[in-house]
């Protein structure tokens, strides 16, 4: 049917196809449940596009819910293309309306149609379809699920595909994960998975790998395309991995760092160091309570980052006890923020005659920091000694959003708790994994 319109379907496409629509002996859907991971700009969403159109020439109701309102007019557009080339005409083999965000595609010479919405908390409730469709499902939330998950269940054979990518950690939504989780580990009854995917946080330029993850790579997407969308192979290439090889890493925005992930990641000795150690120490003012937290971070002799926190003690105690750190002959940067105590400090350092260098860092750097903090966590760059109050910390925290972008800081789930010791871990990870490394001078005669 999809080949009708001109355009041509792709081999894993088909394959992907028998998949989805597999049937019984009874003639029902094999899969009550399919979801699929696929880098980006593959043609991941072309599969709903033609499911879809199945659904509608073949008398099933359907919901095609998306993050975006852009996103599920755009699907709407490209059916609308799609039955329009197949040869059938507006009017006279189906009708449409065309108002934004509650688009709408309904066959005449069935009951086949398709709503297009955009995903809330109450979307969908009160109407029954038989298949229900969740395109950018990396953001499909809890609350999303619940008042979606029983639109479909009245049908006599319901289906509900998810279509994303690996969430980043500005995704909102955790239900894509956990469904993921629970099929590939073989509880999914009748669900069924996709992906396309390294295993582990990789080289990102290496083309061998781009064929490996990328199903459309030599058709619709060229090497050269891949190759012009990377960033420098000597940055942090985890946003890399994640959207062109299809790298899944344990974070969200909306949920906290567990205990056990924090277990994870705890060293049972002394940590090697490399070298001559630098210290990198963080310091942060707390905004809810009046506390002040200092942490300190050094390199491993494996790569990582060790991370430590030193104390967390009432502001009015004075700086006398932080600087007796920052004297130390090791210690290169400390990074100090909040806006009630950071100029004291940095004033208190030169008084001192303190020869660590201060930084006061930007609220973008703060926002990258907590970021790249949660990014090397789980991509096993970070360890630490297993100090009960960190962890206290740690497990207790959630994410707060910081400005407009997508950016994030932590807060306590706990009333009344302080966050600072987590926050000036973070400060103190994040100067030490940005520095750049001291060149040795040499003099030659």
């Amino acid at each position: 049917m999809y080949n009708k319109s001109g355009r041509t379907a792709q081999e894993w496409q088909e394959l992907m196809l028998y998949d989805i629509m597999a049937v019984d002996d009874e003639g029902l859907w094999k899969h009550m449940k399919f979801g699929w991971s696929i880098p980006r700009r593959n043609g991941k969403s072309e599969l709903l596009i033609m499911r879809a159109i199945y659904g509608l020439q073949n008398g099933e109701r359907v919901l095609y819910t998306a993050h975006r309102t852009t996103t599920s007019h755009s699907a709407w557009e490209k059916i609308i293309d799609r039955i329009t080339k197949m040869g059938f005409i507006e009017k006279e083999d189906f009708k449409t309306a065309k108002q934004f965000g509650l688009e709408c595609i309904k066959w005449l010479k069935g009951d086949g149609i398709i709503n297009f919405r955009t995903r809330s908390s109450k979307g969908g409730l009160g109407e029954g379809y038989d298949l229900l469709i969740i395109d950018e499902a990396q953001e499909y939330t809890t609350d999303q699920e619940t008042a979606l998950k029983y639109v479909v269940t009245d049908s006599r054979n319901p289906q509900t595909l998810m279509c994303g990518t690996p969430p980043t950690m500005v995704s909102a939504g955790t239900v894509f994960t956990k469904y993921r989780q629970k099929t590939i580990s073989g509880k999914g009854g009748d669900d069924g998975w996709a992906e396309w995917s390294v295993p582990k946080l990789t080289n990102a330029h290496d083309p061998e790998l781009w064929y490996a993850t990328n199903p459309s790579l030599g058709t619709i997407l060229t090497e050269r395309k891949i190759r012009s969308e990377l960033g420098d192979p000597k940055d942090d290439q985890v946003d890399d991995n994640i959207q062109r090889l299809g790298l899944w890493l344990r974070y969200n925005q909306k949920s906290a760092i567990s205990r056990e992930e924090w277990h994870n990641y705890q060293l049972d000795t002394a940590p090697k160091l490399s070298g001559t150690p630098e210290l990198f120490f963080g310091v942060k003012y707390a905004r809810y309570t009046a506390n002040v937290s200092l942490a300190v971070a050094v390199k491993t002799s494996d790569g990582k980052i060790f991370v430590e926190a030193i104390d967390c003690r009432p502001v009015r105690e004075g700086n006398g006890w932080m600087i007796s750190y920052l004297r130390n002959p090791h210690a290169r940067q400390v990074t100090i923020d909040g806006a009630n105590g950071q100029a004291v400090l940095e004033s208190d350092m030169k008084d001192a005659g303190v020869k660590c260098k201060a930084v006061l860092p930007k609220v973008a750097e703060v926002v990258q920091a907590a970021a790249q903090f949660e990014q090397n966590l789980f991509a096993d760059k970070i360890c630490h000694a297993d100090q009960p109050a960190l962890e206290q910390a740690v497990s207790n925290c959630e994410h707060r959003a910081i400005g407009s972008g997508g950016g994030f800081g932590y807060s306590s789930i706990m009333e009344g708790a302080d966050i600072s010791l987590l926050e000036s871990v973070v400060l103190a990870h994040w100067s030490c994994a940005n520095a750049k490394e001291k060149k040795k001078q040499k003099i030659s005669y």
